[in-house]
């Protein structure tokens, strides 16, 4: 009778790092009120699920249980898809003011990329 639609995304390892990494960018960009550049975040999905589905399936099991690592595959993915170029200044001045920052403590892997020297 009513239509049913079953989502197939979030199923595999694959498609739950990549939902799980596009929710820490939102939440990234929308915490440090700044508009998230939609093109830059679709190609670093596409180049973490490149780097994911040339992974062993044990390497994709141990990922979904070590935050770590996760989160070092997403900050190489932030980088290598030039993400890390956009809003540059304006997140370089927020992470290195020193001012609190309304961010979760996993989010310094991508900070320390901003407090870097320049």
């Amino acid at each position: 009778m009513g239509e049913q639609k079953v989502s197939q995304r979030g199923t595999g390892p694959i498609e739950s790092l990549r939902d799980e990494f596009r929710r820490q960018l939102d939440d990234f960009y929308s915490r440090l009120k700044l508009a998230a550049p939609y093109d830059s975040v679709e190609k670093a999905l596409g180049t973490l699920t490149t780097v994911l589905k040339a992974l062993p399936p044990e390497e994709l099991q141990r990922l979904g249980m070590d935050e770590t690592q996760r989160w070092t595959h997403f900050r190489q993915a932030f980088i290598e898809s030039g993400l890390i170029q956009k809003h540059r200044g304006i997140i370089s001045g927020l992470a290195r003011s020193g001012a609190p920052l309304d961010l979760p403590p996993e989010f310094n892997h991508l900070l320390d990329l901003y407090r870097a020297k320049a």
